[in-house]
């Protein structure tokens, strides 16, 4: 299957390169003699009116045969000679080279709009979460819906990201629906400096981003102390909270605002409650959830105290207040028996307090590819300064207490020898999110067309710095591909479905696209490199120096293909290894 792959994957590109050929001399008059995908012998010959058409058995390439004087095998009629490739203007001979590599540059347009076009709806513009330390903290609160930033309506939680990312460092005007009043908050989004991987091509965005999230937490609850009425109710720590009196709740935030609206009278909860149990002969441990009802009777509310409208904090204190009841963020889930936190007493159900003397209120943020992590968070904190000794205080049960711990340092090599070394914390929180409520998309083909371009501009952008680090020396001859590794790559993506695959052969198709008009000659590139030297000279170069160019490029292009194959050998199958193997069976 993986074969299969691999000969479409190829076949189409090399059409779609051909093509740009074929189509730009046809269009000028050029007569073509051969258009050809695959090279060797023919598996499929169909003869046109004055074209051939064939696919040969090797899919490592294709050539269009135009009419040349140079290169014809037999003498050229009078009455055709207009229709040579030589005869044609200098600018009509650069658009046919040209017209190749510029149609694998244009390729990848129509593959990542097809791909962007199943976008049909996306995150609202809702506010989820909000990241402790960041622009937003204070300013916006879960629950409120952005319906315009600068005074430019906005729809959906992309068109949010996108309009704090083009304006890092500068004072933004955002339009808020907070619970049914319109309220206008000012915020900076701070400019935040990504590392584009892989790191070594040093490739770095600078992004706006004022420090929310779309998701919502789920009504998963905490309850830090055992005098409170939650526990006295029978609720506990990890529990999800289904319905309130019989009414159904997705989120925390749904969940407070129940719970702030009540008086003093009794509430039903209904719960499920995960319980550990242990399966396959104790050989591991599994969560199965168990349903409950509890009947939760709230302290009355202080004589005088009023919880305003749209006032998210004084909310959430009024329900920790009256039942006990606050958010699981900062609860440990796990601590790995032997870990330095578990030797120093941390233990499930446990409630963070403070790192370091600095009060905790979020666990950890994923960044874009799940490799960074925020450092205003705790785990953003411990890897900040991974290597000293960090203090702990937790409360378990209400009762405060403390300990100091070390970050785990893993070591491990890949399988090319390359050593790593990296910290970690493996104790863990249980944050669950809520599923969202989509919203349409707008305009999802304007909106396709224009994620076409800009992923095929931001992979022209990364293949060029790749090649300029690659001639600075920046980035290792190793790092370059050929044949098997394509192999691999497209019998991967076509295992994992129809998007990888177009997604991989767009990205290809950039490759393939730029690596021709390297000035090499034999390549695209070399030829517009003598049709410049043609202009310049104001005559074309000579039959001898162009076979002397191209020889010279034919040799070029064997010794990457040798650099190429022994680094695909080396990823593969461990070229040293085949060297001592092969050197033992000649000696």
């Amino acid at each position: 299957m993986d074969l299969l792959y691999f000969i479409l994957f190829i076949s189409i590109l090399i059409f779609i390169h051909e093509f740009g050929h074929f189509a730009f001399a046809k269009l000028f008059g050029v007569k073509v003699l051969t258009f050809s995908i695959g090279f060797g012998p023919k598996v499929l010959k169909v003869r046109g009116k004055e074209t051939e058409y064939c696919i040969g058995i090797l899919p490592f390439g294709g050539f269009v045969k135009m009419l040349e004087e140079g290169k014809a095998e037999q003498p050229i009629l009078p009455e055709e000679k207009h229709r040579t490739f030589e005869a044609q203007p200098l600018w009509k001979r650069v658009v046919i080279v040209l017209a190749g590599p510029a149609m694998n540059l244009v390729f990848p347009v129509a593959l990542y709009t097809s791909v962007y076009l199943e976008d049909k709806e996306f995150l609202p513009p809702t506010v989820g979460a909000v990241f402790p330390g960041k622009p937003a903290d204070g300013k916006l609160f879960p629950g409120d819906v952005i319906t315009a930033i600068d005074g430019a309506p906005v729809r959906s939680f992309p068109e949010v990201q996108k309009a704090f990312a083009k304006k890092a460092g500068s004072p933004m005007l955002v339009t808020i629906d907070r619970e049914g009043k319109s309220v206008d908050v000012s915020v900076t989004p701070n400019d935040e400096v990504e590392v584009v991987e892989p790191s070594e091509l040093e490739l770095y965005e600078h992004v706006g981003r004022v420090g929310i999230a779309p998701t919502f937490a789920a009504p998963v609850i905490g309850i830090p102390r055992t005098d409170s009425p939650a526990w006295r109710a029978g609720l506990r720590t990890f529990d999800r909270i289904t319905a309130v009196n019989g009414r159904k709740v997705d989120t925390f935030v749904d969940l407070q605002k129940v719970l702030s609206q009540n008086r003093g009278d009794n509430v039903v909860l209904t719960y499920v409650r995960p319980v550990t149990v242990q399966g396959l002969g104790n050989l591991c441990d599994f969560a199965v959830l168990e349903t409950g009802i509890a009947s939760l009777a709230p302290r009355p509310r202080q004589e005088g105290a009023v919880v305003r409208e749209g006032d998210p904090e004084g909310r959430a204190k009024d329900v920790f207040d009256r039942t006990g009841i606050e958010g699981v963020e900062m609860y440990v889930a796990f601590v790995p028996e032997g870990s330095s936190e578990y030797k120093m007493g941390l233990r499930a159900g446990d409630r963070v307090t403070h790192l370091d003397g600095v009060p905790q209120r979020m666990w950890k943020v994923e960044r874009r590819g799940g490799h960074a992590v925020d450092d205003t968070t705790m785990v953003g904190m411990l890897l900040r300064e991974p290597n000293r000794m960090h203090e702990l205080v937790w409360t378990r049960d209400g009762e405060r207490m403390s300990g100091t711990f070390q970050l785990r340092k893993e070591r491990w090599d890949d399988e090319l020898g390359q050593h790593y070394e990296r910290y970690v914390f493996r104790t863990t929180h249980w944050q669950p999110r809520a599923p969202s409520k989509l919203v349409p998309n707008p305009d999802p083909v304007v909106y396709a067309v224009r994620r076409g371009f800009e992923e095929t501009m931001n992979a022209i952008k990364f293949i060029v710095v790749g090649f300029v680090r690659l001639a600075q020396g920046r980035v290792s001859i190793s790092t370059v591909s050929g044949p098997i590794t394509l192999y691999d790559v497209a019998g991967d993506a076509g295992a994992k479905g129809t998007t990888y695959f177009v997604w991989a052969m767009a990205v290809t198709s950039v490759n393939l696209g730029l690596l021709n008009l390297l000035p090499i000659p034999v390549l695209d590139g070399g030829h517009l490199l003598l049709f410049f030297i043609e202009w310049v000279r104001r005559r074309p170069v000579s039959v001898r120096a162009r076979a002397l160019s191209s020889l010279f490029g034919i040799s070029v292009l064997a010794v990457l293909m040798l650099v190429a194959f022994k680094n695909d050998v080396s990823r593969k199958w461990h070229w040293d290894a085949i060297v001592v193997q092969v050197r033992e069976i000649v000696n």
